[in-house]
C-alpha cells in the first residue's frame, strides 16, 4: 500500500483513491499479480485478468478483430514506485503480463487514463496500438477520457 500510496501522491494514480486499497488491488478475476523487487524493496505491481465490468478495450478489441472479447485479457494495476523509475521496471511488469496472457491464448489490452501521459508513452514506445479515445462515466459528475490499448499481435 506504502508504494500505491506515494504513487498516487506524485503522479494521481488511482486518480481516485480506493476506499479498500488491498480489495482494489486484488481484484475480481485475476490470471495474475507480479510484483518487482529492486534492492530488496517492493517498487512494482502489475495485474492480469478476465475481461471485466467497465473495461473498454476488450470490446473494442473484439469488434477490430472479429472475435469473441473473452479472448483478451486485461492488464491493470501498473505502477512502479517514483524512487524506482529508469530501470526498467514498468516494461518488465508489462512485459510479463503480456507473456501470461499469450501463454493462455489471450490478447492482452488496456484502458488508461488519457491525462497520465507517461503510462500512455511507455504503451506506445513498447509498441501498443491505440485504438481510441472513449470517454467513460465514472460517476454522477466525473467524466474521464480513457485511452484504450491494445497489445501489438
Amino acid at each position: 500500500m506504502r508504494v500505491l500510496a506515494e504513487v498516487h501522491q506524485r503522479d494521481g494514480y488511482p486518480v481516485n483513491w480506493p476506499a479498500q486499497p488491498v480489495e482494489w488491488l486484488s481484484h475480481d478475476s485475476p490470471l495474475g499479480v507480479w510484483v518487482a523487487e529492486l534492492g530488496g524493496r517492493l517498487v512494482g505491481h502489475v495485474s492480469l485478468s478476465r475481461v471485466g465490468e467497465g473495461d473498454l478495450a476488450p470490446g473494442l478489441w473484439s469488434e477490430r478483430n472479429g472475435t469473441n472479447e473473452a479472448l483478451a485479457a486485461v492488464v491493470s494495476r501498473l505502477f512502479v514506485a517514483p524512487r524506482a523509475r529508469g530501470h526498467g521496471i514498468g516494461a518488465l511488469l508489462l512485459g510479463r503480463a503480456v507473456e501470461e496472457a499469450r501463454r493462455r491464448g489471450l490478447h492482452p489490452v488496456l484502458d488508461v487514463v488519457a491525462s497520465d501521459t507517461a503510462a500512455a508513452a511507455l504503451y506506445e514506445r513498447l509498441g501498443w496500438e491505440r485504438m481510441a479515445t472513449v470517454e467513460q462515466r465514472w460517476g454522477p459528475s466525473q467524466l474521464v477520457a480513457i485511452h484504450c490499448y491494445a497489445a501489438a499481435s
